[in-house]
């Protein structure tokens, strides 16, 4: 294989995320119990045997340094290994990162001293699974200058992706970056086929690229200005992400809307997941502290702690409560008589005696009061807490209740 380093952006503010991204950057929101949303990324580098790995990071990075730091320190350095995170430095002039090409651009001086081949540009806030080698040989074989992972999505969505255009060789003869009017994937009047934000640039044409955008008047951003500036100009492919796909379901999300987040949640604790977590074959990475097995405890009768359809991360015990359909993250206590239901409670919350939770995402060290009730009436958890359009209350951590 030729000669990869990945970049990882991971410097967005999230703000659609808040309050979730209050204290934090988007990629290390908790997800899923015990992982951050930048583990699923970092851990299909290291599946992919891609072990060269910069995460750039910009925007309240202190727990995402901590956790790429302590949960990642696992390759070897002496074998030219790593993961590495960049601070936003200011290196080429006073701005911080204005794109996602810019964000590159700043880091050029990086690039020029590692002399890698072909440069893997990844974002840092998607679920997923993927083998990149897949892509990498594609890239290869159609002699790429850039390659553009792609996935089918309904056309009503356009307005969230940049949308590709392709021949009948995957070239791409045309990008739109979130158009009222996509165009549709031939033969296909309903679906688009949409950019992943992942990119291979061979690594002397992408610095050329930069240095072009950046003396321009853009937005230096890599679906509006970099990609269509290379078509017709230079080789551009889009992949197909059915061919990379390691859980062979097609599941790609964009947890960037508080909404997506507890719905890609919640996936997990389907009958049949299509993201499936326990694949050995495929590993999700992350920083596990060393704490106890979950614990259910039955106080007496009809004080039985009980968990059912639901995902129970190590630290927790649930002592005479009802869990449902949820997901607890490490540490979270559900008292005696409580019931969760259909949510999302992250590290070291606390439920009350007869609380009632509902379609809820409670951040960390949250103390929910005995008998309170959240989701039950969202004219009232409105003035309290964030409450999304289709019903999510979202409670922030550290909240006094």
């Amino acid at each position: 294989m030729k000669k990869v380093l990945a970049m990882v952006l991971a410097g967005g503010r999230g703000e659609r995320l808040y309050p979730l991204t209050r204290d934090r950057a988007k990629p290390a929101v908790p997800f899923g119990g015990i992982y951050r949303i930048i583990d699923f990324t970092l851990s299909n580098c290291i599946n992919s045997d891609i072990r060269r790995v910069y995460a750039l990071t910009q925007y309240k990075s202190i727990s995402l340094h901590r956790h790429i730091q302590i949960g990642w320190n696992i390759l070897s350095g002496p074998l030219g290994e790593f993961i590495e995170a960049i601070p936003a430095q200011q290196r080429i002039d006073e701005h911080w990162y204005q794109g996602t090409a810019d964000a590159i651009f700043q880091n050029i001086y990086t690039l020029q001293q590692e002399k890698p081949d072909l440069v893997l540009i990844l974002s840092g806030d998607h679920i997923y699974k993927m083998d990149y080698r897949k892509m990498i040989a594609f890239h290869i074989e159609k002699a790429a200058d850039l390659t553009v992972a792609a996935i089918r999505m309904d056309r009503k969505l356009s307005r969230e992706f940049g949308v590709t255009e392709i021949d009948n060789d995957w070239r791409i003869i045309g990008f739109q970056e979130k158009p009222e009017v996509p165009k549709v994937i031939p033969g296909d009047s309903e679906g688009i086929l949409a950019s992943m934000g992942i990119y291979i640039f061979n690594m002397e044409l992408l610095v050329r690229r930069l240095i072009e955008d950046a003396r321009s008047d853009s937005t230096h951003d890599f679906g509006k200005d970099i990609i269509p500036m290379m078509i017709g100009k230079d080789q551009v492919f889009a992949f197909d992400f059915r061919h990379g796909d390691v859980g062979r379901m097609g599941y790609w999300r964009d947890v960037g809307t508080l909404d997506a987040y507890f719905e890609t949640n919640m996936d997990l604790v389907s009958v049949t997941p299509q993201l499936n977590l326990y694949d050995s074959q495929w590993p999700i990475f992350t920083y596990q502290p060393p704490y106890p097995p979950a614990k259910t405890v039955l106080i007496e009768e009809g004080r039985v702690g009980t968990a059912l359809n639901s995902i129970v991360s190590n630290g927790c015990i649930i002592s005479g409560g009802s869990v449902k359909g949820s997901i607890l993250s490490p540490r979270v206590m559900v008292h005696s008589y409580a019931e969760v239901e259909d949510s999302v409670l992250l590290e070291g919350v606390d439920v009350g005696r007869y609380a009632k939770i509902r379609r809820t995402i409670i951040d960390k060290d949250v103390q929910i009061p005995q008998g309170m009730k959240i989701g039950y009436d969202l004219d009232e958890d409105a003035k309290r807490f964030t409450v999304t359009g289709s019903g999510i209350v979202v409670v922030p951590k550290w909240i006094k209740l």
